[in-house]
Parts: structure tokens; C-alpha cells; sequence
């Protein structure tokens, strides 16, 4: 029997299927959880195409499988130039930040800055990576509810409630080996899933590609590369390879939601291995996703306004348009997405609280209460996200700029600050404090106060933070040398 958005029976069976599923394949990793080592590193022993795959699932949310489209409907192609940069990035990281990570048992990202600078500035990056991972992954658990209400007609508190419950079971038992290995199925499931997607379009639409490609063509949604020489559209060649490519080093380098999964390759080969190989699939993935919305252009030509917000585009095509079965296994396609993201960061953010903060002021716990709060602090984060998801409902706008625009205003203080740590050695913790201040402080006005678009906020905020933190190290330097030579005199 058919509901009034088109899913059938069969459509609901797959999802609950995928849903119960996945769930259950998490929670076999309960069993191997014997120490902070395990839970939140793996113990240090996963292969690097899996970390890989990981990486992958955790910068894809909903927000990429849901707006991306959308983003190509309202525009064209020209977001693969920031894909670009990602590509970019993650070179830099590979010779400059991973080196740093694997001299030492380090947890978290934040430790180097402990190790650089001092306690202080630890906790303030840790902090930083806190409150704003929070609330970027707050609007993309709100992303999850415009899916799963357009699917299942469920209201949108109760459809983030069922994710972030079901998310949170495995999570909590399994730890981070849990997290990377559903990352790796649910990677296969969201890809197959849209790939049978794009094969159905392309059946729907009299003419196949022929036809998308002449109606895309006229559009000029084909456009990949725009060379303007402007600070004020956000996706040209330059502000996507600069600015993609400092977004992804801030992002792959200093946010332990990817350095986590980095740290818990078995050596630093094997690192370098998984991150490269992460980018050449995560360009093939945008490519995808960008092309799903040309394909949807060509197929409905009526502006997304029809659909109220472009976010609805895609959800409601697979509803409405899509054959009973394959609808389904999309809807699941894009659940798969948001609990691997929903994870990733439940176990980063646990990580961070635990042992950026607490298990610093309470270093001689037992194993057993160390990791009974390490679940604790799990389930801690996973009603916090809930929360800040609600509170996202009435956000308008495509989800998936917002959320890399929440993400992207500490990026550029936190890079800037773990650049003075590993660039320079005369760069000391009050100055690096000044600098992170200033920068934080730029983003903030460049967000509320300017038209400059989210690909540059990195790139000024990291430029800002590193300069000024330069400086005041460099005179916080001279004045302790005179104070001490005015003591001596």
C-alpha cells in the first residue's frame, strides 16, 4: 500500500532492514573496547584503504548528498574548483602536519599544541574544535530531518530523534572501530545508491544524456571553471583551490574528527596513504552529486522555488519519481550518509572532552571508569547535537553553505595556530593567544559584516592569526629581554 509521498511497503522494509542492520554490525565491535586506546583510536590497527573510506563517509553528510545537488540545480559545476583544493590540502598535510602527529602516542590533535605552546593554548583549541564542530554538526543533523519527513512522513524532531538514538547505540559500545567500519558499508551503500540513482534519471528522461546534456548545456550548467579575478563570488578557480585547499588543512589537519581517524593508522605511511587516496575519491563523489543535480535540472526545468528550499529537490525526486525498491534503498543511501557523519563526530567530540579536558585533571582514573565516562560523555554529546539540531529547524537557506560556513570560522584561527607551531620556533603561547584572538575576531566580521564568500574565510583567518601571532611572540620576547635586562641593571 502506497503512502501519499510514494513509498510503498517494500521501500520501508529496506530501510528499516539498513537501519537495523547497520546498527547491529556496529555494536559487534563492543566486545574489543578494553581501554581509551581501543575505543578511541582502534587501537591503532586500522588498514589505510578502510581510514580511507572513513575519511570519505565523514566529510560526506546529508548536507553534501541532499544540497550539493541542489547547489548544481540552482548553479552548475563550478563547486568541483573548491573539490580541487581539497585535493590540495591535503598535500600540505601529508608533508607538514602528519609528521608532527606521529612523533608521540598522541590522542587528539590538541596534544601537539600542548607540546608546542603549553596547557593553555590546548585547552583553547580543543575548546574552539568543541563549540564549533557542535554547532556546524547540529545543522547537519537538521539536514537529516528534511529527508526523513519528506521520506516517512515523520515530524522533523521525531525523524532526528530516531537517527541520533540509533547512531548513538553503536557509537557508545563500539568506540571509533565501530565508527570506521560502518563508515566503510555505508560508504558503498550511499555511492551504489546514488550510481543506481543517476542510471534511473537517465531512464526517466526522454533522450537519456543526449537530452540532459543539450537542456544542461543551454542552461550553461556544464561550467566547471570560472577564472573571474574577483573576491566576491564564492566559487572561482582561485577561491576554490586556495581556499579549498586551506579549508581541507584545517579541516583533514587540525579537526579531530579527521586527525582522530589519521592517528589511528598503524604507521604514518599508512596515514598518507589514506588521506591522498581519500581525495581522489571525494572528487569523484562531488562530480557525482553535482551531476545528480544537472540531471534533475534537465528533468523538472522549473526553479527550485517550486520545491520551497533547493534541499528539497532530490528527497522529494526519490519519493515521488523513483521506481518502489530503489527509492528505498536511496532514502537508506542517505541515512547511511548522516549516521556516519552523526558518529564520526560523536567519538571525536568525546575524545576531546576526555582527553583534552577531563582525564587531564583526573589522570590516575581506572580503566574501567575511564571508559565508562567515555560513553558517558558519548551520550553527553549525542543530546547535545539533538538539541542544536531542533534549534536549527527554522534555518533557511541551502544547509550545506551554512554548515561549512559555521565550520569555516575557527578553521582559519585554529590552522593559523597549529602553522605557528610547527613553521616557526619563535613563536611563544601568549603570542599564539593574541593571534588566535585577532583571528577569530576577523571571521566574526567577515561573516556578520561582509559580503566576502565562505571559500575565503580560512585563508583571511589563518593569514591574520599566524601575522599577528608572529608579531606579538616576537615583542612579547623583547619585553621580557629588557624586563630582565632592567632587573640585571
Amino acid at each position: 500500500m502506497n503512502n501519499p509521498m510514494g513509498l510503498n511497503t517494500l521501500d520501508f522494509v529496506i530501510i528499516a532492514l539498513y537501519l537495523a542492520g547497520i546498527t547491529l554490525f556496529g555494536l559487534r565491535f563492543r566486545k574489543r573496547q578494553r581501554s581509551l586506546r581501543d575505543y578511541f583510536l582502534a587501537d591503532r590497527n586500522i588498514p589505510w584503504w578502510a581510514i580511507a573510506l572513513s575519511i570519505v563517509a565523514a566529510e560526506t553528510s546529508t548536507l553534501t548528498i541532499i544540497s550539493i545537488p541542489g547547489l548544481a540545480y540552482d548553479t552548475n559545476l563550478t563547486f568541483l574548483q573548491v573539490v580541487v583544493g581539497y585535493l590540495a590540502g591535503r598535500i600540505i598535510i601529508s608533508f607538514i602536519l602528519l609528521p608532527q602527529y606521529f612523533r608521540g602516542d598522541l590522542f587528539t590533535a590538541y596534544e601537539l599544541i600542548e607540546r608546542r605552546f603549553g596547557r593553555t593554548l590546548r585547552s583553547l583549541t580543543a575548546g574552539l574544535f568543541l563549540l564549533t564542530r557542535a554547532a556546524a554538526e547540529g545543522v547537519r543533523v537538521y539536514a537529516v530531518s528534511i529527508v526523513v519527513a519528506i521520506a516517512l512522513g515523520t515530524g522533523e524532531i521525531a525523524s532526528i530523534a530516531i537517527i541520533t538514538a540509533l547512531t548513538l547505540v553503536y557509537t557508545f559500545e563500539g568506540g571509533l572501530a565501530a565508527v570506521i567500519w560502518t563508515d566503510v558499508v555505508q560508504t558503498f551503500i550511499y555511492v551504489g545508491g546514488t550510481l543506481v540513482g543517476v542510471f534511473t534519471i537517465l531512464h526517466l528522461i526522454p533522450g537519456g544524456w543526449t537530452s540532459i546534456h543539450t537542456i544542461a548545456a543551454s542552461a550553461h550548467k556544464l561550467q566547471v571553471f570560472d577564472f573571474t579575478p574577483t573576491l566576491w563570488k564564492p566559487y572561482t578557480f582561485w577561491a576554490g583551490l586556495i581556499g579549498g585547499a586551506f579549508l581541507t588543512t584545517a579541516s583533514h589537519g587540525t579537526d579531530q574528527l579527521i586527525v582522530q581517524r589519521l592517528l589511528a593508522a598503524r604507521d604514518q605511511r599508512q596515514s598518507v596513504t589514506a588521506l591522498l587516496s581519500s581525495g581522489i575519491a571525494i572528487l569523484f563523489q562531488f562530480a557525482l552529486f553535482l551531476i545528480v543535480g544537472v540531471m534533475l535540472f534537465a528533468y523538472y526545468h522549473a526553479p527550485s522555488a517550486a520545491f520551497g528550499l533547493a534541499d528539497r529537490i532530490y528527497p522529494t525526486f526519490i519519493v515521488t519519481k523513483m521506481p518502489h525498491g530503489i527509492s528505498g534503498l536511496l532514502i537508506a543511501a542517505i541515512l547511511a550518509a548522516a549516521m556516519s557523519n552523526l558518529s564520526a563526530a560523536l567519538n571525536s567530540l568525546s575524545s576531546s572532552s576526555m582527553m583534552d579536558f577531563y582525564l587531564r585533571r583526573h589522570p590516575n582514573l581506572d580503566n574501567r571508569i575511564q571508559m565508562r565516562l567515555s560513553r558517558i560523555s558519548t551520550l553527553i554529546w549525542a543530546l547535545v547535537l539533538f538539541g542544536l539540531a531542533v534549534l536549527s529547524l527554522h534555518k533557511v537557506g541551502r544547509v550545506i553553505e551554512v554548515g561549512l560556513q559555521i565550520a569555516s570560522l575557527a578553521y582559519g584561527a585554529l590552522l593559523g595556530v597549529f602553522l605557528l607551531g610547527v613553521l616557526t620556533k619563535r613563536a611563544n603561547q601568549s603570542g599564539a593567544i593574541v593571534g588566535m584572538a585577532c583571528g577569530l575576531a576577523i571571521e566574526l566580521y567577515i561573516w556578520l559584516g561582509t559580503r566576502v564568500p565562505w571559500t575565503w574565510y580560512v585563508v583571511l583567518g589563518t593569514i591574520v592569526t599566524f601575522s599577528v601571532g608572529y608579531i606579538a611572540s616576537l615583542l612579547r620576547g623583547k619585553i621580557a629581554k629588557l624586563s630582565v635586562k632592567a632587573e640585571v641593571s
